[in-house]
């Protein structure tokens, strides 16, 4: 069963996600920040994480940023979600080193066959 960190401040949309994901075998850990979702994917070695980029005290942006530059989980995909659907912020994203976008609301199929892109099924 694959790890999936979800690093996402609101709570509605948390508790859906993860859910929705939880019934597809997946084992769900979350932070509510960027500087949490660091430090989770240090401690916890998730095989992916699902980065909000709109988070208080460190935002995704930064956070993928550093969790990039980090050797020891520079290898975790993450997968940037985020209200901003133009092409500009899915160009951010990858240049902040996300190996790849989506948008929210999210498009659950889509957004699953992302993930088991990465991880499997």
């Amino acid at each position: 069963m694959a790890k999936l960190l979800y690093v996402e401040d609101n709570e509605m949309n948390r508790d859906m996600l993860s859910r929705r994901l939880s019934r597809r075998g997946y084992e769900i850990i979350m932070a509510f920040d960027g500087q949490a979702g660091l430090e989770m994917m240090r401690n916890e070695s998730p095989d992916l994480v699902l980065m909000d980029m709109g988070l208080p005290v460190l935002d995704g942006w930064e956070a993928t940023i550093q969790a990039k530059a980090d050797d020891s989980i520079s290898s975790i995909p993450i997968i940037a979600l985020t209200a901003h659907a133009l092409e500009s912020d899915k160009q951010k994203a990858l240049e902040c080193g996300a190996d790849d976008f989506d948008t929210k609301p999210v498009d659950f199929k889509r957004l699953l066959e992302k993930i088991e892109a990465f991880v499997g099924s």
